[in-house]
């Protein structure tokens, strides 16, 4: 019995972005094999009976040549099976082609996958800013259901000047095409395109990141921000927030709110980092042990009253951190413009400030980088990890 082929929307499931997958349907002996064809469409662009994409359909002729190009192939396997006299089935037959289906994927299809990845391994927070990366790339280019190949350096710099246009920040604009290099990455690593499809060879993520602002102050405007007296329970967990990462080798919000007691050993706060894991162990000066003990509660495990024992599942974790951290900034941005200080006040400021104080100080540039984060931050942080503690505590005096 001959096989018959065809492509179907598959109504029954919806993707995230609000499209249906296109599926390769294969019937042999009575038996159906589907596979993904690696695109999706909306259903008010499909023809359900003709089983192909509307006229008005966005990008209707790349979809209808990669449809043809899969039935073919299909075809051409089925042939060569006959003509060596193996049988077959809807399933083999389907499995002798797949090895070359990831070749056919699509950006956006990619982008999806490593979004649903990243909340498989409950990287909630970076997978929610992976979304909204991804949505901002559908306004742009109105769909990504395009081969890695259309994305090139013009492709790029439309993007970035679609987004200065917006008001965006260079910051903004950089974290957006790096999480869209992250995806190049993922379908070169899994060989599904070659590397001279890779357009960050020649458009470097780096120059955006040299245009980025200043986020540190001096040491006098630290102090300023220690001897401000909070008015309110809010603006007073800000304060001590921008304190405590300053003092402890500008540990980051996340990790700060995820403290527990058990990170205090000897008057050491030692944690790994959310973000690079790595393992981090700096001294408690005497400021950040008083931070510490105005918090203190026997009902909370935490050191700050951010998370609680309430805050159980990952989606109540990442909401709770959101909120409480555009609460700590809107503040300290307010702090700041009381105290006059010449750059918008947030708890990022703290770590830029901690680098460059020890910096200017003349600490060695082996024990700390001048920036912390971006593309330097792993590099400060392996540094951090091989140094033993008396040259991070001799380090850290210049501080106060």
């Amino acid at each position: 019995m001959s096989e018959t082929i065809k492509v179907l929307c598959y109504k029954s499931k919806k993707l995230s972005n609000g499209e249906h997958p296109l599926m390769v349907c294969v019937c042999k002996d009575g038996k159906r094999k589907y596979q993904s064809l690696g695109i999706s469409v909306k259903a008010e662009w499909w023809d359900f009976k003709a089983n192909l994409p509307k006229g008005k359909c966005p990008n209707r002729e790349r979809i209808i040549l990669l449809i043809n190009e899969k039935i073919n192939e299909i075809q051409k396997a089925a042939l060569d099976k006959r003509i060596a006299g193996k049988d077959f089935t809807a399933a083999t037959l389907i499995e002798s082609t797949s090895s070359k289906d990831s070749s056919h994927k699509t950006v956006g299809e990619y982008y999806l996958t490593y979004i649903q990845n990243l909340k498989k391994e409950k990287r909630i927070r970076y997978a929610g800013m992976l979304e909204v990366s991804y949505n901002s790339f559908i306004k742009f280019n109105r769909h990504l259901d395009i081969p890695f190949s259309d994305i090139d350096v013009a492709w790029l710099k439309k993007y970035e000047l679609w987004m200065k246009g917006q008001n965006l920040s260079v910051s903004t604009i950089s974290t957006r095409i790096r999480h869209l290099r992250a995806v190049f990455n993922l379908a070169i690593t899994e060989h599904s395109i070659k590397n001279d499809c890779y357009p960050f060879h020649t458009y470097k993520v780096s120059k955006l990141n040299r245009q980025t602002p200043k986020r540190a102050i001096t040491k006098k405007d630290v102090m300023k921000i220690m001897r401000y007296q909070g008015k309110s329970d809010m603006e007073c967990l800000a304060i001590n927030v921008f304190v405590f990462s300053y003092l402890n080798a500008g540990i980051n919000f996340i990790d700060i709110a995820k403290l527990k007691h058990s990170n205090i050993v000897e008057s050491h706060l030692i944690y790994n980092r959310e973000k690079t894991k790595k393992l981090i162990n700096v001294p408690l000066q005497t400021k950040a042990l008083e931070i510490i003990a105005k918090y203190q509660s026997d009902k909370s495990p935490y050191l700050f009253p951010i998370l609680s024992p309430f805050h159980q599942t990952e989606v109540q974790v990442a909401n709770r951190l959101h909120k409480v951290l555009a609460k700590v900034n809107k503040h300290l941005k307010e702090i700041g413009e009381r105290l006059n200080l010449p750059i918008p006040l947030t708890t990022y400021v703290a770590r830029h400030s901690y680098a460059t104080v020890l910096k200017r100080a003349g600490v060695s540039t082996s024990i700390i980088s001048e920036s912390l984060g971006h593309s330097s931050e792993r590099v400060t942080q392996i540094y951090l990890d091989s140094f033993d503690n008396e040259q991070i505590n001799s380090a850290m005096k210049y501080l106060l």
